[in-house]
């Protein structure tokens, strides 16, 4: 064994040794100054007092936890950046060098980093103050007012809530953020993160005018389904029809309101075909589908009701005139129930509901009904009917006894 080669070996490793150690403790130092630097820095310059007005922390205590979360954070990132020289001086290249590595391509990085940071605190400021110049405007504007004046939506102090202006400021604050943010993603150069999220925001971006479209038609299909249902109600109450559906109804039916009704439902379906339009600028086809089919068979559900409504007033009307004419309620009973069989069955088959079906069943009622006819009258008449044979057969029989007797 050489000893003196041993020694050789270990006395020109020494200063290797020793300048490693020295490093660490050059690392330590600076990344233990560093740490205190940044913590103390941001907590001179009064940076909490900022960061809860911008409402990135709470509390100022919540800020400086942040503080020395970033200072810790610096810590770390000093030591990396002295670990490459440090395994160099141990003489481990094939650890120093993939460290190195990433070290420079994340040095490289950084300048991409810091610009897409800038582009997106001024997409936040810049949207910020769009944000808030568009609540004003609203704000002043008072379109809240009008709108909750015309719904009657109001808070319980009277006062009308600002929806409208906070809706409207949001969406001013998503348009203006929007495309600032797709240029702080392309800044960073990372396609395969990127390429999507800036393909989704670019979607969206290209769907805000449609969807603004939408709410405008829905805004204004409800307020002129709102005006048109109101209308209609004032003239059928003008007309008397919630007197004359009193006046017809039964005690449990009294008191309804039925101009309210019918200018409810007027409302509703107004309102429908602005949703219907409105489904079909966003070009969402499953509910534009929907939408299609629901208004080809709204017409039928009208006529359905139309019928519904005539047969049960018209069996009520009919009913009591045949009660008024007859003194007898049983017959009235029975005409208003006729009348109220006909005009369901008639709607069921308007609605197309299962036709053959109900068709089969309203069969069944009227032979039914028939039957039920011919079995009482035959067998609660029987004596009725022998009475008047007998007289038809005596007057046969003096007929010709008197052409007998001239004979």
């Amino acid at each position: 064994m050489d000893l003196a080669g041993l020694w050789a070996s270990l006395a020109a490793s020494i200063p290797a040794f020793i300048g490693g150690i020295l490093l660490i403790i050059v690392a330590w130092i600076v990344a233990v100054l560093v740490k205190k630097a940044v913590a103390k820095g941001l907590r001179a310059v009064g940076l909490a007092s900022r960061f809860v007005k911008w409402h990135i922390a709470e509390t100022e205590d919540q800020a400086e936890t942040t503080f020395d979360t970033i200072a810790q954070i610096l810590y770390y990132i000093v030591w990396v950046l002295f670990l490459p020289g440090i395994f160099d001086m141990f003489g481990l290249t094939s650890i120093a060098t993939p460290i190195r590595d990433m070290t420079a391509n994340a040095l490289a990085f950084i300048p991409s980093i810091v610009g897409a940071i800038i582009i997106m605190v001024v997409a936040v400021v810049v949207a910020r103050l769009v944000k808030q110049l568009v609540y004003s405007l609203v704000k002043t504007v008072n379109i809240d007012k009008y709108v909750a004046k015309f719904t009657g939506n109001k808070t319980q102090d009277g006062q009308a809530a600002d929806t409208i202006a906070n809706v409207l400021s949001y969406v001013a604050y998503i348009v203006v953020f929007i495309p600032i943010a797709v240029v702080a993603l392309e800044t960073l150069g990372i396609s395969s993160i990127a390429t999507p999220i800036i393909g989704v925001l670019n979607s969206v971006a290209a769907a805000i005018p449609n969807i603004l479209v939408a709410v405008i038609l829905l805004g204004v299909g409800f307020a002129i389904a709102k005006v048109i249902g109101d209308l209609v109600q004032n003239l059928l109450e003008g007309t008397g029809l919630n007197n004359l559906f009193n006046r017809e109804a039964s005690a449990s039916t009294k008191n309804i309101n039925v101009s309210e009704i019918i200018g409810q439902v007027v409302a509703v379906v107004i309102g429908l075909f602005f949703t219907v339009e409105a489904l079909n600028v966003l070009n969402l086809a499953i509910l534009n589908t929907i939408g299609a089919a629901i208004i080809a068979y709204l017409p039928n559900v009208l006529i359905a009701l139309i019928i519904l409504g005539l047969g049960i007033f018209g069996g009520r009307f009919v009913g009591d005139l045949v009660n008024k004419a007859t003194q007898s309620k049983w017959v009235g009973e029975i005409i208003k129930g006729v009348f109220v069989v006909f005009s369901v069955f008639m709607a069921l088959d308007q609605l197309n509901f299962a036709n053959n079906i109900v068709n089969m069943a309203f069969l069944f009622i009227i032979g039914g009904l028939s039957v039920a006819f011919a079995l009482s009258f035959g067998l609660g008449g029987r004596d009725f009917a022998n009475k008047q044979l007998e007289k038809l057969d005596k007057k046969i029989e003096e007929e010709s006894g008197q052409t007998d007797h001239k004979d």
